[in-house]
Formats: C-alpha cells, sequence, structure tokens
C-alpha cells in the first residue's frame, strides 16, 4: 500500500493550547500532508494559540478550528473563512467520541 492510500482513512485532531503548541501543531499538520496527503487533520486552538493563529496566515489555516470562548477572552474578531466551534473542549471530545485520533502539541 502506497502513503497516499495509507493516509485516506487518518483523522486526526490536533489540539494546540499555546503559541508554541500551534506552531508545533502547524509544523506536524505539514509533515503528515506530505506523506498521507489524502488524512484528515484539524488544529483546534484555544487559549493562547487563538491570538497567534490571527496574528499571520499560514499554510493550514484551511484546518484550523478557533474556540469561540477564548475569542471572547481576548475579544477578538475573526476572519469569516476560518471556522470556529463554541468550546474547544467539547469539540476535542466528540472528535474524539466520532473516532479521530488526537495528539496535543
Amino acid at each position: 500500500m502506497n502513503n497516499i492510500d495509507m493516509g485516506a482513512d487518518i483523522q486526526l485532531v490536533i489540539h494546540a493550547s499555546t503559541p508554541e503548541a500551534l506552531q508545533r501543531a502547524r509544523n506536524n499538520t505539514v509533515n503528515l500532508a506530505r506523506e498521507w496527503p489524502n488524512a484528515t487533520v484539524e488544529i483546534v486552538a484555544n487559549g493562547g494559540a487563538v491570538p497567534a493563529a490571527l496574528k499571520q496566515e499560514h499554510a493550514t489555516d484551511a484546518c484550523l478550528v478557533l474556540c469561540e470562548n477564548s475569542i471572547r477572552h481576548f475579544e477578538l474578531s475573526v476572519p469569516e473563512h476560518l471556522k470556529t466551534v463554541p468550546a474547544a473542549i467539547v469539540w476535542l471530545i466528540e472528535r474524539q467520541r466520532a473516532g479521530w485520533q488526537y495528539i496535543s502539541a
């Protein structure tokens, strides 16, 4: 089986709660996409990772999911093209219950 076929059944959620964790999550997502371009990946950002995510665009922004609790806490505005969820913790649990693999960056 080649790398493309192997990645087709991968559903991965990467949790980032700090700017440093966000950078690791972005790097991991890029590396995974290189090996398994058909994998499905979400980077779920909360806490300090949210303002960091909004500071500059990144190639992985299509995978980004931002916590609305953190958005309100930091009093941020989010571009319409970025996805948000009410609470990162709930989203992470829902993804894991649905069979997604979880990695903390």
